[in-house]
């Protein structure tokens, strides 16, 4: 059964590694943060099946800790995806103008 596992452990990490590809070359940064969640979601996975298969049970601790950091990530991107409209510049006081004269 711990081979079974381990060979599983295996096939996830090499789509982990596919994903990997494209997060290097994505041509847009949706498709980056979707292959970075796939990170996550893969190395939740192959922690699993690689802590069940040695029987070491503290490993499900860190793949939350894996998890919760790939949600954080892609909270990250949706805030940062939507960025505020820039300041209006101030605009230079005007020599005619009478009421910017009259407060100084």
């Amino acid at each position: 059964m711990a081979e079974f596992l381990l060979g599983a452990a295996l096939f996830v990490l090499g789509t982990v590694a596919l994903g990997l590809v494209r997060i290097l070359r994505g041509p847009e940064d949706a498709d980056r943060m979707l292959a970075a969640q796939l990170l996550g979601s893969g190395g939740v996975a192959s922690l699993l099946l690689l802590g069940v298969a040695n029987g070491v049970n503290a490993v499900g601790d860190l793949a939350l800790l894996l998890a919760l950091l790939a949600a954080f990530a892609s909270v990250a991107f949706v805030t940062g995806a939507e960025r505020p409209e820039p300041i209006a510049p101030i605009r230079e006081m005007d020599p005619d103008d009478q009421e910017a004269q009259e407060g100084t």
